[in-house]
């Protein structure tokens, strides 16, 4: 019976840990499980992965306690479908512009009459012991607002039934929204993209949204939990990969340097 976790935690009153995969790897994935998130999200957009690595990454994260997202390459019913039949029991949709475009993606994750998802939840029969009409409610729709449109169109996109939430990028909303005058990035600390990602939370909670906030450090999205943020992302696979790789060929080139025997003759080999 497929059950969704997050929906429970928010039921508590608690928010959401979220993770991120951008490497199409079933181990990095497992890693990433044990680690203690609420949620895994699986990016098929950006990440260096596809389908066919997405499957056993799903598999992976059913064996934990977490709740498997997926952010799908684009707003096409196709692979959403496909996705969620794999077993993501959420989807994120990058550039939703309109109100029209969001009830057009929600109607790709609902079975009829809700919406026109086909069935034939193959691996997801599986891996819930059955899986049906309770899909409508358990399975969490994502849209992702980006651009200056899709900002001016909010409370048209807020209003859509069936979609659970808004997910911000701080990226490509400054990209979208400022035009070109601010780099892309997460933690933005200018005023107007505060003001901009309060906003969005405002216009969320006004319309029984959940808002989301891709974030990329621990403190900011402390910090975005305390405006009233329901998930939070923090960082990614690779960034964290990165960072702590760094991190350790910093600290050992420091040690190195310090030694009284570094550049010594004797190689030990």
């Amino acid at each position: 019976m497929l059950e969704n976790n997050l929906k429970r935690i928010w039921a508590a009153g608690r928010p959401v840990l979220n993770g991120w995969l951008s490497i199409g790897n079933a181990f990095t994935a497992e890693i990433m499980a044990t680690q203690g998130y609420d949620a895994i999200t699986i990016d098929m957009q950006h990440g260096a992965l596809d389908y066919g690595a997405a499957l056993p990454m799903l598999q992976v994260l059913r064996g934990y306690d977490v709740t498997p997202i997926v952010r799908v390459p684009w707003r096409e019913p196709g692979i959403i479908m496909k996705a969620l039949d794999a077993g993501a029991q959420g989807i994120i949709c990058p550039m939703v512009n309109s109100a029209a475009e969001a009830a057009e993606f929600v109607s790709y994750t609902k079975y009829p009459p809700l919406g026109q998802r086909s069935f034939g939840p193959t691996r997801a029969t599986i891996a819930y012991n059955g899986y049906g009409l309770e899909a409508n409610v358990e399975v969490l729709a994502f849209a992702m607002i980006e651009t200056q449109d899709g900002v001016e169109n909010l409370e048209a996109i807020a209003a859509t039934p069936g979609l659970a939430g808004i997910y911000i990028g701080p990226s490509d909303l400054a990209l979208g929204t400022q035009k070109g005058r601010l780099a892309p990035g997460f933690d933005r600390e200018e005023p107007e993209m505060i003001d901009l990602i309060q906003h969005i939370l405002a216009v969320c909670h006004a319309n029984g949204l959940r808002a989301c906030l891709h974030c990329g450090t621990p403190d900011y999205a402390a910090r975005a939990i305390g405006w009233g943020f329901d998930m939070t992302t923090v960082s990614g696979d690779t960034r964290l990969l990165a960072a702590a790789a760094s991190a350790s060929v910093g600290r050992w080139r420091e040690l190195v340097r310090a030694s009284p025997a570094a550049g010594g003759t004797n190689s030990g080999y």
